[in-house]
């Protein structure tokens, strides 16, 4: 028989791992509309995490392009300014989401990310340069 303590831990812990926020505590994630206040008001740095396939389609205006699958990214990211803020995004908020914990280690502070990548961006329907 099961005990009443045994189902008021499982069903704790259920309702701890279903209400958990798996994202990255590192940064802050942005909606798009509030991203793009950010990223027109301020002095920042885009970092778009996308491969340079992806990124020479269409991207965000200002965006810098650092590759995150590029044998290089960690030493790329040294030719940025660690102490201001920076802004990032992928296609989707994965890539950008794994970025952080390298953005981290190398000495950032403020951390961005745009919530649902470029995609939601676009879904949104913000504004973006093709080519």
């Amino acid at each position: 028989m099961v005990s009443i303590k045994k189902i008021i831990g499982f069903l704790f812990l259920s309702f701890i791992l279903v209400n958990c926020d798996w994202d990255n505590k590192d940064s802050i994630i942005l909606e798009p509309k509030v991203f793009s206040n950010h990223i027109n008001k301020q002095n920042i740095q885009l970092v778009d995490v996308r491969t340079p396939k992806e990124h020479s389609k269409e991207y965000i205006q200002g965006a810098i392009n650092i590759n995150y699958y590029s044998k290089n990214f960690a030493d790329s990211l040294l030719l940025l300014n660690r102490e201001k803020a920076v802004y990032v995004f992928c296609r989707s908020g994965k890539r950008s989401n794994k970025s952080v914990t390298k953005f981290k280690k190398i000495g950032f502070d403020t951390i961005y990310q745009l919530k649902g990548g470029f995609l939601n961006w676009k879904k949104e329907g913000f504004k973006i340069v093709t080519k």
